[in-house]
């Protein structure tokens, strides 16, 4: 069995969520504010310490064709930053879609952006788990 962190790259917030391999499911942690558009490294590495997970998984930002949007570099800088950071593996995650269904999780009429991301952040670790 192996825990994994899924991440929800924004360049405002991040959302996190942990998943099992077992079970192939996650849920959503909770979501880390950007501070002046860089990721916080101290609200990363606590949940890295507590979570001891055995690889991370990034949510790549694309189009609904399939290519790249204005943040997408971002989002792999970030993965290389986490695994340089941490020496864990990092896998990426085709993203498309998930703030959308996100958001239709939620609560009806809800605006909680926070939550909204730590939702998307699990439904890219249960799309990378159900694939793999």
């Amino acid at each position: 069995m192996e825990t994994l962190l899924g991440f929800d790259y924004g360049t405002v917030r991040i959302g996190v969520a942990v998943g099992q391999t077992i079970t192939g499911t996650a849920t959503p942690l909770e979501t880390l504010r950007a501070l002046q558009q860089r990721p916080d490294w101290d609200g990363i590495g606590r949940l890295i310490e507590v979570w001891q997970p055995d690889a991370l998984v990034v949510g790549l930002p694309c189009d609904l064709d399939g290519s790249d949007t204005e943040i997408s570099d971002r989002a792999r800088r970030f993965a290389r930053q986490l695994n340089g950071r941490y020496q864990l593996p990092v896998h990426m995650m085709d993203e498309r879609l998930t703030s959308m269904e996100a958001r239709s999780r939620q609560a009806p009429n809800s605006n909680d952006y926070l939550q909204r991301d730590a939702i998307a952040a699990q439904l890219i670790l249960e799309t990378w788990l159900s694939e793999h």
